[in-house]
Protein backbone atom coordinates (compact mmCIF):
# COMPACT_ATOMS: atom_id res chain seq x y z
CA UNK A 1 0.00 0.00 0.00
CA UNK A 2 1.49 3.20 -1.20
CA UNK A 3 1.14 6.04 1.40
CA UNK A 4 1.72 9.67 0.86
CA UNK A 5 3.76 11.39 3.14
CA UNK A 6 3.47 15.47 3.73
CA UNK A 7 5.64 17.76 5.60
CA UNK A 8 6.10 21.23 5.86
CA UNK A 9 2.95 22.60 7.78
CA UNK A 10 2.84 24.68 11.04
CA UNK A 11 2.09 27.87 12.32
CA UNK A 12 2.57 30.73 10.32
CA UNK A 13 1.59 34.55 10.89
CA UNK A 14 -0.27 36.21 8.28
CA UNK A 15 2.39 37.07 5.19
CA UNK A 16 4.57 34.15 6.31
CA UNK A 17 5.83 31.92 4.10
CA UNK A 18 5.69 28.21 4.26
CA UNK A 19 7.15 24.82 2.06
CA UNK A 20 5.07 21.39 1.60
CA UNK A 21 6.28 18.69 0.27
CA UNK A 22 4.97 15.14 -0.55
CA UNK A 23 6.52 12.23 -1.31
CA UNK A 24 5.10 8.55 -1.74
CA UNK A 25 6.38 5.69 0.71
CA UNK A 26 7.49 3.72 -2.58
CA UNK A 27 7.92 4.68 -5.85
CA UNK A 28 4.73 4.89 -7.95
CA UNK A 29 4.98 4.62 -11.43
CA UNK A 30 2.53 5.89 -14.49
CA UNK A 31 2.01 9.65 -12.69
CA UNK A 32 -0.18 11.94 -14.68
CA UNK A 33 -0.66 15.08 -12.45
CA UNK A 34 0.69 15.45 -8.51
CA UNK A 35 -1.38 17.87 -6.60
CA UNK A 36 -2.09 19.42 -3.38
CA UNK A 37 -6.15 21.04 -2.12
CA UNK A 38 -6.93 21.98 1.17
CA UNK A 39 -10.01 21.41 3.61
CA UNK A 40 -10.63 24.44 6.14
CA UNK A 41 -13.17 23.85 9.02
CA UNK A 42 -17.05 23.32 7.74
CA UNK A 43 -15.86 23.66 4.18
CA UNK A 44 -15.43 21.72 0.82
CA UNK A 45 -12.14 19.95 0.25
CA UNK A 46 -11.39 22.63 -2.51
CA UNK A 47 -7.92 22.55 -5.66
CA UNK A 48 -5.10 24.52 -4.22
CA UNK A 49 -2.52 23.45 -7.21
CA UNK A 50 -1.68 20.69 -9.95
CA UNK A 51 1.02 19.29 -11.75
CA UNK A 52 1.35 17.26 -14.72
CA UNK A 53 3.82 15.10 -15.79
CA UNK A 54 4.75 17.53 -18.34
CA UNK A 55 4.56 20.41 -15.68
CA UNK A 56 1.88 22.63 -16.73
CA UNK A 57 0.57 23.56 -14.09
CA UNK A 58 -2.98 24.83 -12.76
CA UNK A 59 -4.37 26.77 -10.17
CA UNK A 60 -7.56 28.68 -9.26
CA UNK A 61 -7.85 32.69 -9.77
CA UNK A 62 -7.61 33.22 -6.35
CA UNK A 63 -4.17 31.62 -5.51
CA UNK A 64 -2.56 32.84 -8.36
CA UNK A 65 0.91 34.63 -8.06
CA UNK A 66 0.61 33.62 -4.13
CA UNK A 67 1.03 29.68 -4.47
CA UNK A 68 3.60 28.07 -6.77
CA UNK A 69 4.01 24.06 -7.27
CA UNK A 70 6.56 22.20 -8.25
CA UNK A 71 8.19 18.57 -8.40
CA UNK A 72 10.68 16.60 -8.65
CA UNK A 73 9.97 13.89 -10.96
CA UNK A 74 13.07 11.00 -10.66
CA UNK A 75 12.17 11.45 -6.48
CA UNK A 76 8.63 11.45 -7.12
CA UNK A 77 8.20 14.70 -5.01
CA UNK A 78 5.59 17.22 -5.42
CA UNK A 79 6.36 21.04 -3.40
CA UNK A 80 3.76 23.83 -2.69
CA UNK A 81 5.47 27.31 -1.63
CA UNK A 82 2.95 29.46 -0.27
CA UNK A 83 3.93 33.08 0.16
CA UNK A 84 2.29 35.82 1.47
CA UNK A 85 0.21 33.58 3.41
CA UNK A 86 -3.45 35.07 5.29
CA UNK A 87 -5.74 33.85 8.01
CA UNK A 88 -7.96 32.56 5.39
CA UNK A 89 -5.47 30.08 3.68
CA UNK A 90 -5.61 28.16 7.30
CA UNK A 91 -6.42 24.06 6.62
CA UNK A 92 -5.71 21.16 6.30
CA UNK A 93 -3.56 20.11 3.24
CA UNK A 94 -3.65 17.25 1.38
CA UNK A 95 -1.68 15.96 -1.09
CA UNK A 96 -2.94 14.01 -3.92
CA UNK A 97 -1.12 11.88 -7.03
CA UNK A 98 -3.52 10.60 -10.03
CA UNK A 99 -1.85 7.51 -12.37
CA UNK A 100 -2.34 7.23 -15.99
CA UNK A 101 -5.10 4.60 -14.75
CA UNK A 102 -7.00 6.83 -12.52
CA UNK A 103 -5.77 5.21 -9.33
CA UNK A 104 -6.19 8.05 -7.07
CA UNK A 105 -3.93 8.42 -3.67
CA UNK A 106 -3.74 10.60 -1.10
CA UNK A 107 -2.20 12.02 1.76
CA UNK A 108 -3.06 12.02 5.30
CA UNK A 109 -3.08 15.86 5.76
CA UNK A 110 -1.02 18.79 6.94
CA UNK A 111 -2.15 21.45 9.34
CA UNK A 112 -1.85 24.99 8.03
CA UNK A 113 -2.62 27.74 10.61
CA UNK A 114 -2.12 31.56 9.67
CA UNK A 115 -2.51 33.46 12.61
CA UNK A 116 -1.03 36.19 14.64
Amino acid sequence: QVQLVESGGGLVQPGGSLRLSCAPSRRIFGIAAMGWYRQAPGKQRELVATITSGGSTNYPDSLKGRFTISRDNAQNTVYLQMNSLKPEDTAVYYCNVITVLAVNYWGQGTQVTVSS
